[in-house]
């Protein structure tokens, strides 16, 4: 299961998404989401996973890699529709119990689990075409306006970009952890919730052992390389905007404005 885990990982490639700026992308993502929270009907979502999996093939990255990151998420994705399948009101379908699932719920959990399915896999698309080093270049751009107002732009994007890095590293050193607690007795996945979670006791302790002395080897190569942070560093390569970064967001307004003209129908 923690090998499933693909949230922040990179996957190498020249494809054109790959190759966009990573401001541009940054933006794409979050007019991403937004026009995914304007679909009210399936006819949205249809058009919207045509773009999604466009999108996926023009980034070279595999299908099964892009699907991989949703397994861990199974549990909370059934979770949400259920609650929404017997929790909405409406039209009786059927009843299982105290339990009372209606049509419109259903219609509810359906739309809303196509919402979460094309959430994460639209943000992980992001992690997986950007590396890092290009990542928190395009965050700090983004946040340079507001160091007028005090915010710490460049020290912001760097320790969000460290903690996208550094989730692929934790995920192997637990499961490690795991693996070795489990060789000497240790059960993980037998007991009600409370033996469970007292049973994370001896990989929670290792694990935050491991991250602090992980985060202090860090700092102290930044720091032996002479690290500064702030306007004073230099880059060797600047960002530079291009025709298809220009391209890449007109599509995308263009699916937005799309998306709103059939908002308004029924299915």
């Amino acid at each position: 299961m923690i090998r499933d885990i693909t949230l922040g990982q990179y996957f190498p490639g020249e494809s054109v998404i790959h190759r966009l700026d990573p401001r541009i992308k940054i933006i794409l993502t979050l007019l991403y989401i937004a026009a995914l929270f304007m679909i009210k009907n399936f006819t949205g979502y249809i058009i919207f996973a045509a773009f999604t999996f466009q999108v996926i093939h023009m980034s070279t990255v595999p299908v099964k890699y892009v699907f991989r990151g949703l397994k861990p998420l199974i549990f909370i994705i059934i979770l949400t529709a259920f609650i929404n399948m017997f929790m909405t009101g409406g039209t009786t379908l059927f009843i299982i119990g105290p339990l009372r699932a209606t049509h419109q719920g259903l219609e509810m959990a359906v739309l809303m689990t196509l919402r979460l399915l094309f959430l994460i896999i639209g943000t992980s698309l992001l992690t997986f075409t950007t590396s890092p080093i290009l990542l928190t270049d395009g965050i700090e751009k983004l946040l340079n306006p507001f160091k007028k107002i005090g915010v710490p732009a460049h020290e912001l994007a760097m320790m969000m970009t460290i903690a996208l890095r550094f989730i692929p590293t934790l995920l192997e050193e637990t499961d490690k952890i795991m693996k070795a607690q489990m060789a000497r007795g240790a059960d993980f996945e037998s007991g009600n919730l409370l033996k469970r979670a007292k049973g994370l006791v001896p990989l929670l302790v290792p694990l935050f052992i491991s991250a602090f002395r992980r985060a202090d080897e860090l700092a102290i190569a930044m720091e032996s390389r002479c690290y500064r942070g702030g306007d004073q560093r230099t880059r060797m390569k600047q960002l530079e905007l291009h025709n298809r970064d220009y391209i890449a967001l007109a599509i995308v307004i263009g699916l937005m404005i799309v998306l709103f003209f059939v908002r308004g129908l029924r299915y």
